[in-house]
């Protein structure tokens, strides 16, 4: 069971749910609610480890606080890895709160506002720009505050990743500069005072084929080395992006993070470093270090038959765990994993149902589980939805239909 696999990091010897080592039930008491989303500490850890023995030593791991901005996942965060990537002032002031120092925090994303590029002069962080009219209103922050804005260019390239789960690269974006603007941004940026540190290339994310990544990575490569040509200054600073994607579904594979690691290692040690001597050269992972150590748990309030059709009502929904529900990108709708903790039985024990998971919300696209297999489930019974790290309260419509937003931990 694909769902089963999910939660093996979570079982314990008895078949029950643990995070942190705490029972569910125990959890949820101490939580005082549901639902609630539970981000294991030591999962996150572990996968940290993982990627820095699977990347070459002189490349810099960033965290991309998008995938989970809540405040102690990012404070943890911040003492293992190199650099923090942020995509709002809100994400600035929370990783600048962890005490990371400002030249290690990079600021990505399109429609940064005139206050957001002020705030992030003054902070001193890098700002990657995605245009030359943003390039234009950095110039004036930095004339306003007396300050030299720190400053890379996100590139557009002219290639796709295939694979991706959201395309960010290649043909028109919103993201970046294309590749092929690039050269003349440069020389606009000198005139208006700026003094490039480097670039930053993301072509896509949630990518599970290590071989597609590791072609996306060559023509970054080539991309980055053709635009060094045309800075005025030895290119200090390199985001190769990341992609890394996790395993949600029936027939998905985990990534070969060795194969990835491997072919970084040769494209460091052959291509970039000859070029780029010192500079700080970077991949930016998000879900692939935070996703799968989280779950979203949710009570079941009603159990209810509607013309043979088995139906469990949980207390939560798509308005807290939107991509669960299938509206977060999905083109055909997927189940995530659920499990359920239901004292003396584990999934892969006992009897066993096939049921629909919906939440409480007045809408049919709240649809947590279609027609998933799980052990018998009655009122009161918690509810498991696994993958649940990245991507999910945040990422989610929490103000709809006015119900109470959910608690986070970090255990």
């Amino acid at each position: 069971m694909i769902a089963e696999e999910h939660a093996r990091p979570f079982r314990g010897d008895d078949g029950r749910i643990r995070v942190g080592g705490l029972l569910l039930e125990r959890l949820a008491a101490r939580v005082g609610s549901t639902p609630f989303f539970a981000y294991d500490r030591e999962l996150v850890t572990q996968r940290v480890a993982e990627v820095r023995a699977a990347l070459p030593d002189d490349l810099d791991l960033g965290y991309a606080v998008k995938a989970n901005p809540m405040p102690a996942v990012v404070q943890h965060l911040s003492h293992l890895v190199d650099t923090l990537d942020v995509a709002s002032a809100g994400e600035m002031a929370v990783a600048l709160d962890t005490g990371t120092p400002a030249d290690r925090i990079t600021f990505a994303g399109p429609g940064k506002t005139d206050d957001e590029l002020r705030r992030a002069v003054a902070a001193g962080v890098l700002v990657e720009v995605e245009s030359e009219g943003e390039a234009r209103r950095l110039s004036a922050a930095g004339r306003e505050l007396g300050l030299g804005p720190r400053v890379a260019v996100r590139v557009n390239p002219d290639f796709a990743v295939k694979g991706s789960g959201m395309r960010m690269g290649g043909g028109p974006q919103q993201f970046g500069v294309d590749a092929e603007a690039v050269p003349a941004l440069i020389d606009r940026m000198a005139d208006l005072g700026l003094a490039l540190e480097g670039f930053h290339v993301f072509a896509g994310s949630q990518n599970l084929h290590a071989s597609i990544l590791a072609e996306a990575q060559e023509r970054t490569v080539d991309l980055v080395l053709e635009l060094a040509k045309h800075a005025p200054e030895p290119v200090r600073y390199v985001n190769l992006g990341g992609g890394f994607g996790v395993p949600y579904f029936e027939k998905d594979q985990p990534l070969d993070l060795a194969a990835v690691g491997a072919n970084l290692e040769r494209l460091c040690a052959e291509r970039l470093r000859p070029v780029l001597g010192e500079a700080r050269i970077g991949v930016e992972l998000g879900r692939y270090l935070v996703g799968e150590a989280g779950v979203y748990v949710t009570r079941v309030v009603d159990r209810k038959v509607s013309r043979g059709v088995t139906y469990l009502v949980v207390d939560g929904g798509m308005h807290h765990q939107l991509a669960a529900s299938g509206n977060f990108g999905q083109v055909i709708r997927r189940n995530y994993p659920i499990t359920a903790d239901v004292a003396g039985v584990a999934d892969s024990e006992g009897d066993s149902e096939e049921v629909t998971v919906v939440g409480s919300l007045c809408t049919p696209l709240d649809l947590l589980g279609d027609k998933v297999r799980l052990p018998s489930a009655g009122v009161g019974d918690l509810l498991v939805v696994h993958q649940a790290g990245a991507y999910g309260l945040t990422a989610s419509p929490t103000a709809f239909l006015g119900h109470p937003a959910p608690a986070e931990v970090l255990v």
